[in-house]
């Protein structure tokens, strides 16, 4: 029986091997606004539910400039929520962080085992299909070259005058990554879409993990 952890879970379980945005799961209005303003606005609010996977597809995602704008972005979800008829675990309230964004992932292949794919991500990774793929572990080479072999690196490096990411802080990550299936040899899929990364930091944004 394979088991899913949808997005909360997940990053639940990834905190303790990669830096993930800081989040709480409310189930009601009152904590919504409590949780935004720990977080300090502007807040993304989501959709939390293993039928709703790809929450941007239904509506299930939005950004919260100020909390004037906060409840109505909560009501829309729940709308959202019924009118696709989705049972959902509650709304996650989001650090929000900006940067670039790229996939990571990992999947047990029955030929290679356990692959690491890495690429450029957010909403456009099934139109660029920019990805790369190593067996894991993988060594800070490894993850230099999957860099370098993207065609779309320039994006994550400075194209039209913007601030380059940190090199050094996405290459300890994919290490860090393909070293998970060592520790956890019932990873049979693991999704992090975006990993959101800019000069100073990378945090994993949203991520979604099957076990065998």
């Amino acid at each position: 029986m394979k088991k899913i952890l949808a997005e909360y879970e997940a990053e639940k379980f990834l905190s303790k091997y990669l830096p993930v945005a800081k989040s709480f799961l409310c189930k009601e209005s009152a904590s919504i606004v409590s949780a935004a303003k720990k977080l300090g606005y502007p807040v993304v609010l989501k959709i939390i539910s293993k039928q709703a996977l790809h929450k941007s597809e239904i509506g299930g995602v939005a950004i919260v400039k100020n909390q004037g704008e906060l409840l109505g972005a909560f009501n829309s979800l729940v709308s959202a929520a019924k009118q696709n008829k989705i049972k959902f675990d509650g709304i996650l309230v989001q650090e929000f962080v900006e940067g670039k964004e790229v996939m990571l992932g990992i999947k047990n292949d029955a030929t290679f085992g356990h692959v690491l794919a890495f690429g450029i991500g957010g909403k456009y990774v099934e139109i660029l299909k920019d990805i790369t793929f190593r067996s894991c572990p993988i060594t800070k080479e490894d993850a230099e070259q999957m860099i370098d072999e993207l065609k779309f690196k320039q994006l994550l490096f400075g194209a039209r005058n913007e601030k380059p990411i940190d090199k050094n802080i996405l290459v300890n990550t994919l290490v860090a990554l393909s070293q998970l299936p060592e520790k956890n040899k019932k990873i049979e899929e693991l999704d992090i879409n975006p990993f959101i990364i800019n000069e100073k930091q990378g945090k994993v944004a949203d991520a979604r993990i099957v076990f065998n």
